[in-house]
């Protein structure tokens, strides 16, 4: 596996290196010893999958507030999507920016999200899923998010009118927003 640090502190591009041969390809996407030999210890306690019907969905941006506070390991099982990570942590050289990764199914990359970070996608395909790993339970009490299209944060969305529910479309914006971390 490759480890690609992205321009948001402590997230990362991981890429599995495929073992083809006439029946297909193998490929490690998770090898404990080297998450750790690599500094990421996170012990995973939860592993969701989601499933977007349509192309156009945006999913986001959402976080856990402390004491549920977690750190993701995301990829996509089926399809494509444009995903985002969204820096919320007020000591972070990063506060504020974003960053986009397309996951893949065929290329089998994960997106590693810090905690204190907001996530979120677009799907660029049909029917997909995404299968998540986190290191805190999930916590409705805990669950919060940002405005997917405010304009302060500044996120180039694929989609200019995507399918979002109600809960995303009514989430606050950046100049709502009091960070917790």
């Amino acid at each position: 596996m490759e480890l690609k640090p992205l321009p948001i502190d402590g997230a990362f591009e991981i890429v599995p290196v495929p073992h083809f041969d006439e029946r297909g390809s193998f490929a490690r996407i998770y090898d404990a010893d080297w998450f750790c030999d690599h500094g990421l210890t996170n012990e995973w306690v939860q592993e969701s999958l989601s499933w977007t019907r349509t192309c156009g969905t945006v999913r986001g941006l959402h976080y856990q507030t402390p004491p549920f506070a977690e750190t993701k390991l995301i990829r996509a099982v089926c399809g494509i999507v444009f995903d985002v990570i969204v820096d919320l942590r007020r000591s972070s050289a990063t506060f504020g920016r974003w960053y986009s990764v397309q996951l893949s199914a065929a290329q089998m990359n994960q997106v590693y999200v810090p905690m204190g970070c907001a996530h979120g996608f677009c799907t660029l395909t049909d029917d997909v899923q995404l299968l998540y790993k986190m290191d805190e339970i999930y916590s409705p009490d805990h669950a919060a998010g940002l405005r997917w299209d405010d304009p302060e944060v500044g996120i180039k969305w694929p989609m200019d009118s995507p399918r979002l529910s109600e809960k995303d479309a009514a989430m606050p914006k950046w100049s709502e927003f009091s960070s917790p971390f």
